[in-house]
């Protein structure tokens, strides 16, 4: 199976002057289309619908996969003591935080990879790269000799799987008209955040089911390899490119320039970067906190509940969203951060009665304040971008080209800063118990940047005599 990655000629029927409003799809090799226009509102109901429905669909699935890979070896490296390996605290937390370094850094030219080779066969290409860190994990967990470097390597590639969210968002991106793009770009966000949770309690499963006294580690890799298969077969028979899909580097520029895309990435870190950070470490805390209770029995099988942290957030997610369409999202940030704030400090202050259950309870409350701060962090970038254009009523008015341009490169820009999150946390937590043997001291540090991303959304946005007083953010 093979795909052409750059686009081929222009139908020469159409002169790249015509106003293609009422122009006709044109479909040519390689699944391309011209005269795509999701703002009309005809061609929308005719045939656009369906199409964007259909990309939709197999975006989620490959971006989901995508999740699946990036966080295999937070939930695989608290079994390597169990299947003979030998790793420190250090070395065990590099390879949790290593793929998400890898994954944020990946974003960035990942959210130009749609405009180059189109939205289908970028899929097809970055479902495809998946296939190495899977392989590759099944190969390296066979041998408890495997040089530390060898497995941080391994687990530096699944940083490709985090890459996939800029371009999958990208993508879509381009197929939905201003009026439901919201909807699409939550489901799409909300589809892949999920495979941090599957594989979480995927991967528990398939390694102890018919192990005996032993495990099946090479399997956390395996298993994926026929999902991924399918989503690249499922990218090229049934996903499209839009030769209108274009690069927009002069946007990317001018919203570099503009300070509010860095105080709203610093706020993406605190959300975002707090959902993939704790959903990478949330395994080993257990283990090394509650180590009775790192996996339950069912039958043949292990079962770990730090999938449920992924789950709450990535469900909580699109109703952030929601709730900043209602109240204005600065407001609903702000109570995010203060829940999260609340969260981590009831998780130092419980750890103390050692009772797991409530261990439990207080990181669920912070992984579904985290997915809330997700979805109305995303909900106030183009509501800040098109109150500094000069719209009147940032909230609902999405302001003109010059500022929308701005407004779409700030969320791919965002997107990837926020990824670092997951970088950070589990190094602060490294470092926190290499100095103290606990975690106490990383989690009173989270409590202080929380309440210190609290007073900044109110101070830069909801402040009455701020730049932007007036505005519903």
């Amino acid at each position: 199976m093979t795909t052409e990655l750059t686009a081929p000629p222009l139908d020469p029927r159409i002169s790249p002057t015509t106003e293609t409003e009422h122009l006709e799809l044109v479909r040519r090799r390689g699944r391309w289309i011209d005269n795509w226009d999701a703002e009309d509102v005809g061609q929308w109901n005719r045939e656009g619908r369906g199409i964007a429905r259909r990309n939709l669909r197999w975006s989620i699935f490959a971006e989901f996969l995508g999740f699946v890979v990036w966080q295999l070896w937070s939930i695989v490296v608290v079994m390597l003591p169990g299947a003979g390996f030998v790793l420190s605290t250090t070395e065990t937390f590099w390879l949790i935080s290593i793929p998400s370094l890898v994954g944020a850094t990946l974003r960035f030219p990942y959210s130009f990879m749609v405009a180059k080779f189109g939205g289908r066969n970028w899929t097809i290409v970055s479902a495809g790269l998946l296939l190495i860190p899977a392989i590759a994990l099944g190969i390296v967990v066979t041998n408890p000799a495997t040089p530390f470097a060898v497995l941080v390597g391994v687990a530096a590639l699944a940083g490709v799987g985090g890459g996939n969210f800029a371009s999958s968002m990208s993508n879509i991106t381009f197929f939905y008209p201003l009026r439901e793009k919201g909807w699409a770009l939550g489901l799409n966000a909300a589809g892949g955040n999920l495979g941090a949770s599957v594989a979480q309690f995927v991967v528990p499963i398939a390694v102890t089911i018919g192990a005996g006294a032993t495990l099946n580690l090479p399997l956390a890799g395996w298993i994926w390899v026929p999902f991924i298969l399918l989503a690249m077969f499922g990218a090229y028979r049934y996903m499209d490119n839009l030769s209108s899909a274009k690069a927009d580097f002069a946007g990317s520029a001018a919203a570099l320039r503009e300070p509010h895309l860095w105080i709203l990435a610093v706020l993406y870190i605190g959300t975002f970067g707090s959902f993939i950070g704790f959903a990478s470490v949330f395994p080993k805390l257990i283990a090394d906190s509650f180590p009775g209770f790192s996996s339950f029995s069912v039958g043949e099988a292990s079962l770990s509940l730090a999938f449920l942290g992924a789950l709450v957030g990535s469900l909580s997610r699109p109703y952030g969203g929601k709730l900043a369409d209602r109240f204005g999202g600065a407001i609903v940030t702000v109570a995010a951060f203060g829940v999260m704030a609340v969260g981590a400090l009831a998780v130092v202050w419980t750890l103390p009665l050692g009772s797991f259950w409530l261990f439990l309870g207080c990181f669920l409350l912070l992984f579904v304040a985290s997915g809330v701060g997700n979805g109305s962090t995303y909900r106030m970038i183009p509501s800040v971008f098109a109150a500094r254009g000069g719209s009147r009523s940032a909230h609902t008015s999405s302001g003109d080209v010059s500022t929308q341009r701005k407004a779409a490169a700030a969320l791919g820009l965002i997107s990837a800063i926020g990824a670092y999150g997951g970088f950070v946390i589990p190094q602060v937590l490294n470092l926190s118990h290499g100095a103290t043997g606990s975690y106490v001291h990383a989690f009173y540090g989270f409590v202080g940047a929380y309440v210190l991303f609290m007073a900044i959304t109110s101070v830069v946005y909801l402040r009455r005599n701020s730049s932007l007083a007036g505005q519903r953010i």
